[in-house]
């Protein structure tokens, strides 16, 4: 029986496959951690010069439980919550594809494109998105604002690959195979084969919401900002977001976002604890 190769570029029985990566803009070493706290079992390698990638192995989309662009949404958000990089999400189903960015506590950034192409998203969003990973600085960076104007012969894959094309500029190098509109299990094939893979799952998979912000307060508290006494401020933004944020991603059953508004909570309530432990004149 034949097998796949996982170097070959997605067959047209895939096009219409669901999938999805995540770029981070750190060394896997400082992904794994972070990624352990999604509770969702990934494959992680080096995507390039201080970059990573990960490819999730299932999803809520897998199971017509939650559109993969916001669980995607939720899950960069996550990624990037307290976390000196930005989290990218590449995303695609037989509808659709575009892209989520976050930074930090900043609200993401997102754009898309109908399947055959059409820009079905805002100017400004490409241009912020340009602007928080200092792509609008590289040669060819015009090449974005082509990507948010019509053309008739790029479907919207199309436009996910010229983006990646972009993205080698800034350093970023996806291993062969993991190829926008291929289905999971090519990518996972592909990432598999690429040397210093590993798998993440985070601890306690399928544990309570307790669980999930203890996992991560272990975290955050060691970050090297913990304690800064203008966090203070920013610690209790942090607490006023991640209330709602919480109750809303129960609510729609959204792990990306709940996920997200627990690391919020998380993050500004180990900072005020600190900050009120550790008084500084």
């Amino acid at each position: 029986m034949p097998t796949e190769d996982p170097q070959a570029g997605p067959r047209a029985s895939d096009a219409p496959s669901t999938g999805a990566l995540l770029l981070c803009r750190a060394a896997p070493d400082a992904v794994a951690p972070v990624a352990q706290l999604l509770r969702e079992r990934m494959a992680l390698a080096g995507a390039g010069h201080d970059w990573s990638v990960l490819v999730p192995e299932g999803g809520p989309w897998l199971r017509g439980a939650e559109p993969v662009d916001r669980v995607l949404t939720g899950w960069a958000t996550a990624l990037a919550v307290g976390a000196p990089w930005p989290a990218l999400a590449l995303w695609w189903d037989p509808h659709r594809a575009g892209l989520a960015l976050a930074c930090g506590f900043r609200r993401p950034v997102g754009y898309d494109w109908l399947a055959d192409g059409t820009p079905a998203g805002e100017d400004e969003a490409m241009r912020t998105f340009a602007a928080r990973l200092d792509l609008d600085t590289l040669p060819g960076a015009q090449a974005l604002g082509r990507l948010t104007q019509p053309d008739a012969a790029t479907d919207a894959l199309g436009r996910l690959r010229a983006l990646l094309g972009l993205l080698t500029r800034a350093g970023v190098a996806l291993p062969p195979g993991l190829t926008p509109g291929a289905a999971t299990s090519h990518l996972l094939g592909a990432v598999q084969a690429s040397p210093g893979t590993r798998t993440i799952e985070g601890p306690g998979r399928g544990g309570t919401a307790a669980e999930a912000v203890a996992d991560g307060g272990r975290l955050i508290a060691c970050l090297p900002w913990s304690g800064d006494p203008r966090a203070s401020a920013l610690a209790l933004a942090q607490v006023a977001a991640g209330v709602p944020l919480t109750a809303w991603g129960v609510r729609r059953h959204s792990p990306g976002w709940t996920t997200a508004g627990l690391l919020l909570l998380a993050h500004g309530g180990l900072s005020l604890t600190y900050n009120l432990a550790h008084p500084r004149d």
